[in-house]
């Protein structure tokens, strides 16, 4: 319903913001994830996602697409609510759960608090398929590791290998090896594959 907020920053504590957009201030629910990259702006700009109860409406805040991404499959799974999902994003870096769900770690998912053996086997079945049936994983995720991708794939053009098969090994490198890679990684891995 609501894309995103952009405003001035009024309060922030490490669960929560409120932001001033034009004389109206919005309370949002945020992970640790979400604090620790506000920094100390002024302006903000917070991608929502609303979830409506029968006794409440709450705003879920994220400073990027790729968290809220992960926070909406997330709570797509039975068993996880939002606040869930929210103390998931706290603990691990959208990074660590794309990783321990596309790697079968049940052991990282059930480090969280409130996260038992049941529950983290239902997230890796229910979104392992989706997650990886996605082609462009590194799309969802940080714009910064899109720059990676980006970099990389010009780097492996420039050594004379094609667009579309550098692409396809690059995807293959960020979908064993996660999306935490340097540029220089990346390329030494898809050249190993290609």
């Amino acid at each position: 319903m609501y894309e995103y907020f952009k405003g001035k920053l009024v309060e922030k504590t490490p669960a929560e913001v409120v932001v001033d957009c034009n004389g109206v201030a919005y309370i949002f629910n945020i992970s640790l994830q979400t604090f620790s990259l506000i920094k100390d702006q002024e302006e903000v700009k917070l991608y929502s996602h609303l979830v409506v109860k029968e006794d409440s409406h709450t705003l879920f805040g994220f400073f990027t697409k790729g968290e809220r991404s992960i926070f909406r499959q997330l709570i797509s799974v039975s068993g996880v609510g939002a606040n869930t999902a929210r103390v998931i994003l706290s603990s691990m870096t959208t990074d660590e759960v794309f990783s321990a769900i596309l790697n079968n770690n049940a052991a990282a998912l059930q480090a969280v608090k409130g996260i038992g053996a049941k529950t983290a086997q239902r997230i890796i079945l229910d979104l392992r398929d989706k997650i990886s049936k996605e082609g462009h994983v590194a799309e969802i995720f940080t714009d910064l590791h899109n720059t990676n991708k980006e970099e990389a794939l010009s780097a492996l053009i420039m050594l004379g290998f094609a667009k579309q098969a550098a692409d396809k090994a690059l995807q293959k490198v960020i979908k064993s090896q996660g999306l935490s890679l340097s540029v220089e990684d990346l390329v030494r891995f898809a050249l190993k594959i290609l």
